[in-house]
Formats: structure tokens, C-alpha cells, sequence
């Protein structure tokens, strides 16, 4: 049987919503406080790093902004040798198809990996990825940027100014939340995320915390280039 709210009159509705919407504009005027402050952050000069890029080419941190000013970097957990690589991030790396809306911005965003690239260049056909990829791979920058081998995921900002490059912001954990629409979707859902962590209502559908979250091989299925 579908789990249903209790049922009102449209009025009664209104008056509901319109007090979660004052909670809701008060978030979002507290999202723009911590921006504003984010905008604010000092800045820590990295040196001149060397990435390999998906040709195989070893280019600078400098290069990796392709003559923007401003970047953002997803660094991606990476297991040598594993056939499916973390799905939380393979997932989250799927969503972002389409970045050239940030030329308008001088940004540019890019996945990082501490991977070998011949096998990142294999994973990425797997799973129908179409970010562009650049390997840390006998580099100390996943490190340095809170996402060195064996470690966790990352988001990271930098900004350039000609050949030098400065470290200004990171996040992980629930901090990425903010910039995967993934959760946000999941949010505005009736039944949420569906997780046992979650306040919901009595008979509301909940599952172990992660088990809806789709496999890497399931994107594969759903993104990756077709064998038939």
C-alpha cells in the first residue's frame, strides 16, 4: 500500500507550505552568508604540480584551467586494477555532462584521479563518463588537496593568475551535497531519500543508509558504450 500524508483542504495546505518556505528562504539566505564568506577565504600557493593528461601528456596545474581562471576539481577515490571504481563518485561524476555553461563564469571543472590513465581512460569508456580526466599519478597533489591514494573524495577551487596556481576551497563527505543536484532532487521526493537516518513520517519506506544508491556497473549499463 502507497504511503500517503494526511489529506487537507487547499487552504490548510497553504498555510503549510508557507511556513516551510519561511524556513526554507531563511536557508537559502544563510547559504549566501557562507559564499559570501567562502569568497572571503585566503589563499595557500601550490607549486608548479605535474598532471598527465588523458593523451598522455604531462601538463602543469596551470595547464589544467585551459586559459580559464578559475577551476573546480573532483577527485574521483581510485583503486588500481579494480574493474568498478567507488559508486558514489562514478555516480556523481555521470551528472556533470554538459560544463561549457562555465566559460561564461572563466571556470572550468575537471575529475581528478590518482589512477594510472590508461586505466582511467578504460573506466571512463566503461561507465559512459564524458568529464574530462587529468591523473595525479606520481604526484603529491591528490595529497596536498585532501585526496591523496587510498583516501577519500574531494571537491576542490583554485584560481589562477598566469602560471601560478592558489588552493582557495575544498569540501567532502555531506559537504559535496551542495553541489550534486542529486540530493537535492532526493529532498524535494514525498518519501525523501529513503534512508533509516532520516525524520519521516510513520510508515514512510526506509532502507539501510546507501542501499538505493545504484552500482558502478548499473551506470555502465545505463551510460557506457554498448558491446552489441
Amino acid at each position: 500500500m502507497t504511503a500517503v500524508p494526511p489529506v487537507v483542504d487547499r487552504d490548510t495546505w497553504q498555510q503549510q507550505i508557507d511556513e516551510l518556505r519561511a524556513r526554507e528562504k531563511a536557508a537559502t539566505r544563510e547559504l549566501d552568508a557562507i559564499a559570501a564568506q567562502r569568497r572571503r577565504l585566503p589563499a595557500v600557493r601550490l607549486p608548479e604540480y605535474r598532471l598527465i593528461a588523458e593523451d598522455g601528456s604531462e601538463v602543469s596545474l596551470a595547464e589544467v584551467f585551459d586559459g580559464k581562471s578559475q577551476l573546480i576539481t573532483y577527485h574521483h577515490m581510485w583503486t588500481d586494477g579494480n574493474e568498478w571504481q567507488c559508486p558514489g563518485c562514478t555516480g556523481v561524476t555521470a551528472h556533470y555532462a554538459r560544463m561549457e555553461f562555465l566559460d561564461n563564469w572563466d571556470a572550468r571543472m575537471v575529475v581528478i584521479t590518482n589512477g594510472p590513465m590508461d586505466e582511467v581512460l578504460a573506466y571512463k569508456k566503461r561507465v559512459g563518463n564524458t568529464m574530462t580526466w587529468y591523473s595525479t599519478n606520481g604526484s603529491d597533489f591528490g595529497t596536498e588537496v585532501g585526496a591523496g591514494p587510498g583516501g577519500g573524495f574531494a571537491y576542490n577551487t583554485f584560481v589562477r593568475d598566469g602560471d601560478t596556481v592558489y588552493h582557495l576551497w575544498q569540501t567532502f563527505s555531506r559537504g559535496a551535497e551542495q553541489v550534486s543536484y542529486t540530493f537535492g532532487l532526493l529532498d524535494v521526493l514525498p518519501y525523501g531519500r529513503q534512508e533509516e537516518w532520516q525524520d519521516v513520517p510513520d510508515g514512510w519506506p526506509q532502507g539501510p543508509t546507501y542501499s538505493r544508491w545504484a552500482s558502478s556497473k548499473q551506470f555502465a549499463e545505463w551510460y557506457g558504450e554498448k558491446t552489441s
